[in-house]
């Protein structure tokens, strides 16, 4: 009897050791990932714009909240590549956050182009209020996430103006005008329904296509004609508000999912909370980057109010027939064109 409870004492302090044992793997495995650090590359294309400060801030606040378990690095203007090989390299994980315009992502799904519909805010202050709103986000974070996107935030970066060698101060005067736009329905048929021709063009060629007579305006940003100076080729700008620059802040998937659950919600809280923190911050650099248009001798022109509410209806309609051609994306637009409604 004496060696059998000897024997049952020997078992009981195995299994007690075996217990330890274990619960201190489990320890260490825990402290491991503590003091595991993710490198995350963070892309964009512009520099000192909203964009730009919305990357610093995001990286500063990820480092601190993460207790310096996340180490972001910024690559602005595009130093890993044009913005789609910054979008291939987010999907696949070569970079693991890039901050661009929804509509480069049409490769992706074509339903990311709905936010660059012209007509639909009215507004810096209204498209921030687009951009918060549930139904929005739902749909535009969730876009991607079988391509290898993660969605965590989007705001509004900057109205759109048109820029051109001559004044456009009336809707008569855009016709027979040629204008560059971005290569999508969205922005080429609003522009023809003005009586223009829409002429697809990237960014970096407006200024020796405006000089060289190629083309009579562009539709871009003051955040971007001002500090570029764009005044060189052109000096008039048509405040028309259309269409809204909006950017999405995606992150890679794989890359999200295999990090801790504690570190997955603040790279959620946090891009959601510089969404918010970037507002004011937009709207600053918008009315500097007016100033500093005026300073070298450019003009700021409005449209009368009642031409303005003209152009805005005669957008939305063309962009409502384009979106019905494909009922997903019709779907997406009138998402958010009822957010829009809502949030005015």
């Amino acid at each position: 009897m004496k060696l059998m409870a000897q024997h049952g004492f020997g078992r009981a302090m195995i299994g007690s050791c075996a217990i330890v044992a274990a619960m201190m793997t489990l320890a260490l495995g825990a402290a491991a990932a503590q003091e595991k650090t993710y490198a995350m590359k963070i892309t964009l294309p512009t520099i000192n714009d909203p964009s730009f400060m919305y990357a610093k801030a995001y990286a500063a606040a990820l480092e601190k909240d993460s207790g310096g378990r996340i180490k972001p690095q910024i690559f602005p203007v595009s130093q890993l590549g044009s913005i789609p090989r910054q979008i291939e390299g987010t999907q696949f994980g070569s970079i693991q956050c890039a901050l661009i315009p929804p509509e480069f992502f049409v490769g992706v799904d074509d339903r990311f182009e709905v936010m660059a519909a012209p007509g639909l805010v009215n507004s810096l202050a209204h498209g921030q209020r687009v951009a918060a709103d549930p139904a929005v986000r739902k749909l535009m974070l969730g876009l991607g996430a079988d391509k290898g996107l993660h969605g965590v935030a989007m705001f509004m970066n900057s109205p759109s103006s048109v820029i051109s060698k001559t004044p456009l101060r009336n809707l008569t005067d855009f016709k027979g005008k040629k204008i560059r736009v971005l290569a999508s329905p969205f922005q080429m048929a609003p522009i023809a329904r003005l009586g223009a021709t829409p002429v697809a063009m990237t960014l970096a060629d407006v200024v020796p296509a405006i000089q060289q007579g190629t083309i009579d305006g562009a539709v871009g940003g003051i955040v971007v004609f001002t500090p570029m100076h764009f005044q060189d080729a052109a000096k008039y700008v048509t405040e028309t508000g259309q269409p809204a620059v909006f950017v999405m802040i995606e992150v890679n998937k794989a890359w999200y999912d295999a990090l801790p659950a504690d570190l997955q919600k603040i790279v959620d809280a946090d891009a959601a909370a510089q969404q918010t923190a970037i507002a004011p911050v937009a709207q600053n650099i918008v009315e500097k980057a007016r100033q500093g248009w005026t300073a070298t001798g450019g003009e700021l022109i409005s449209l009368p109010a009642v031409e303005q509410s003209t152009m805005m209806k005669t957008f939305s309609d063309a962009v409502a027939e384009v979106a019905k051609k494909k009922p997903p994306l019709a779907e997406a637009y009138r998402i958010v064109s009822d957010a829009a409604r809502r949030t005015q």
